[in-house]
């Protein structure tokens, strides 16, 4: 199992985004957890009162948390385990007794669950949430995983089925709403899995998805307002279908949604450095080429993307780790890996191994030669051979 947790003020686009989901028939709402009615007789406006009215006790602006929980592909779970697992792991995060709203989505290719609730409580405090997805998620994720026999989140073959794939453009070009939910998959996926510093190492990853983040020229209006839009790419990384505004999503990826995690992501993906460089050095052992370096990187999980100017000079590289979740412009990993030196090491000819064959010969040749030295002799070894020989006549 798999938990994600994003926090936020704005339950009522959190609430919006799965009712609209049950509303296109992916989506179902299973539970309406203390709650003084039951699920079938409220409406959305019923549902969002229960939450807003612990909302108002409180002045924090954080006052609201959207729960994802990801369950392995071969798992096939009953409304009624789902709803227990929930309450589990609710409990256990220090949610009890919270009211929160229960759904189930089946527009992936893995079983999830999402919890909409409030952190603020009935006598109006509020539920820490610093650390709660690395420490209290955890704890309950692993307590849960065992009381429930689901399959670990360490299991790498259940990463590896569960990892989000690049997006079909080709399904995806039929509107907005279609665009919207396949682009929507890849930016919770890598928004919370990937350690990323920068706009273009956010794209650097994106890519890979066939999406971009797009700030637009730097004379437009939406760049001077610190917009950005999120669009598809083709084959050709050219833009296509509609592009959707980062305010249109859930989690509201903004730029400055963006900034926040630039600086977390910043210390939690140094200890992950090594990783690439010694990858990126092995490959180097055996590559002659930048194109055979990138192929050889790409077997061992790495991405390396190369940025070019109009005329086809390469100016830039960028590694995107998927093992470790981590992305580095190549001269934040150190000079030795900037596209400057990548080149040049590139450039380098590989070390020619003797061949052992020639190398008897060669042996054999020189212990069998009776001739006087060579010219080739050093003159200082000359000088020292004849010295020896007038001291044996004496």
């Amino acid at each position: 199992m798999v938990a994600v947790i994003h926090h936020s003020n704005r339950i009522d686009k959190m609430l919006n985004y799965n009712e609209h989901k049950v509303g296109e028939g992916i989506a179902k709402c299973l539970e309406a957890a203390h709650y003084p009615k039951d699920l079938a007789g409220l409406n959305f406006y019923q549902k969002m009162a229960g939450l807003d009215k612990l909302r108002s006790l409180s002045t924090r602006k954080i006052n609201s948390v959207h729960i994802s929980l990801n369950f392995d592909p071969s798992e096939k779970l009953s409304a009624e385990k789902l709803k227990a697992i929930a309450a589990d792991y609710m409990e256990k995060i220090g949610f009890k007794d919270q009211p929160y709203l229960l759904y189930e989505h089946y527009d992936s290719g893995h079983p999830h669950v999402h919890i909409v609730t409030t952190n603020i409580r009935a006598d109006g405090s509020a539920i820490e949430l610093h650390n709660i997805g690395s420490v209290q998620s955890e704890i309950a994720r692993k307590a849960i995983e065992i009381a429930f026999g689901l399959v670990k989140a360490q299991d790498s073959e259940r990463q590896e089925k569960q990892r989000v794939k690049p997006v079909n453009v080709q399904q995806a070009l039929y509107g907005k709403t279609e665009t919207k939910r396949a682009i929507s998959g890849v930016l919770n996926y890598v928004l919370s899995a990937y350690k990323f510093a920068s706009l273009p190492e956010l794209n650097a990853v994106l890519k890979c998805y066939n999406i971009v983040a797009d700030r637009g020229d730097k004379e437009s209006r939406m760049y001077r307002n610190n917009g950005l839009v999120y669009s598809m790419l083709d084959k050709q990384g050219n833009k296509v279908g509609v592009p959707i505004k980062a305010s249109d999503f859930h989690i509201q990826p903004t730029l400055k949604f963006l900034s926040k995690k630039y600086a977390a992501n910043e210390a939690a993906r140094l200890s992950k450095k090594t990783h690439i460089k010694n990858t990126v050095d092995l490959a180097l052992l055996k590559s002659i080429s930048i194109d055979k370096l990138i192929e050889s990187l790409k077997k061992d999980g790495i991405d390396a993307i190369l940025r070019k100017s109009l005329d086809g000079i390469i100016y830039g590289i960028t590694y995107v780790d998927h093992k470790e979740k981590v992305v580095f412009n190549g001269s934040d990993l150190g000079k030795n890996y900037s596209a400057k030196a990548i080149q040049e090491r590139c450039a380098l000819p590989l070390l020619k191994q003797p061949n052992l064959l020639e190398l008897k010969l060669d042996l054999a040749t020189i212990l069998l030669d009776t001739q006087e030295p060579s010219e080739a002799l050093p003159f200082e070894l000359k000088q020292q051979k004849k010295k020896k020989r007038k001291r044996l006549q004496q």
